[in-house]
């Protein structure tokens, strides 16, 4: 039993539209499986399966959490967990943690999200050539420059982002045509892709605290990304993690082509694809 509903649920408290309040019984819900999809918004982080409550408001706030009818577990326990603890376990790339953010909570921050890593991505290549480029002078013109390269390295890290994620999604509509599947929904795993990015945020941190590993941190923080992505797109399709493996090669070669492209341009990226200079390290 617990005596309220957490924030950062879907409306409704848990049930599902044409719920009784405070009752938990259903009414005029058509037989049909678009009907049936509609009355199914939540998943249960367990097995996956829909489910149409997370609880039930028997009265004055008393809450019983569902059971999940196929594995016979809760089917989100989240719900009684402080938000810290939800994002210890998404740290831990828990599939029940990450089932519970996409599908059970109605988190809209995903574009705002996306923006502040290009950001952070931007400047720590930024940061790599001024490096490189030490320059004293104080003239105005240079100064100009040097804010014109920031948002040329924020343009190309969006560029390499979303080439990324092109590989990604190509590899998956393939696949699905090959295997005659349901066609993937792109929207839930493009919202998936963004927050699992989250990890870009300690560039920062590892660029303010500069130090002799400060390399090693940035391929550590590189992995961590993309283990994040790898979680998010098995967990948000179902698929297998031989799949969702090859999609996250997928697009690490078309965005490695990317950046191919722009070094052949003699535009120097930054980029983590990119071969590093030995005074890098």
């Amino acid at each position: 039993m617990v005596t309220g509903g957490r924030s950062g649920l879907r409306p409704g408290k848990g049930s599902t539209e044409g719920v009784a309040a405070g009752k938990g019984s259903t009414e005029g819900v058509a037989a049909t499986p678009a009907a049936a999809s509609a009355s199914c918004p939540y998943r249960c982080i367990e097995c996956n399966q829909e489910a149409g409550e997370l609880y039930r408001d028997y009265n004055h706030g008393v809450l019983k959490i569902t059971i999940c009818k196929s594995c016979q577990k809760p089917v989100d326990k989240y719900i009684e967990y402080d938000p810290v603890i939800i994002l210890i376990n998404a740290i831990l790339c828990k599939a029940q943690a990450y089932r519970h953010i996409l599908f059970n909570t109605k988190i809209n921050m995903h574009w705002k999200l996306c923006i502040f890593c290009l950001l952070c991505e931007a400047y720590l290549r930024w940061w790599r050539l001024q490096d490189s480029n030490q320059n004293t002078d104080p003239n105005d013109f240079i100064r100009y420059a040097k804010e014109w390269d920031f948002y040329r390295m924020f343009a190309i890290a969006s560029l390499e982002q979303t080439a990324f994620f092109i590989g990604i999604f190509a590899f998956l509509w393939v696949e699905r045509r090959m295997t005659a599947k349901t066609k993937p929904n792109f929207i839930l795993l493009l919202k998936a892709l963004l927050l699992s990015s989250y990890g870009k945020l300690l560039l920062i941190p590892a660029v303010i605290w500069e130090h002799d590993y400060t390399p090693l941190c940035l391929r550590l923080i590189k992995v961590f990304v993309l283990t994040s992505n790898f979680q998010a797109i098995r967990v948000t399709l179902n698929i297998n993690r031989k799949l969702s493996f090859l999609a996250i090669l997928s697009g690490l070669l078309m965005e490695s082509t990317m950046v191919y492209f722009f070094q052949r341009m003699e535009w120097d990226v930054g980029s983590d694809c990119a071969i590093y200079k030995p005074q890098d390290f």
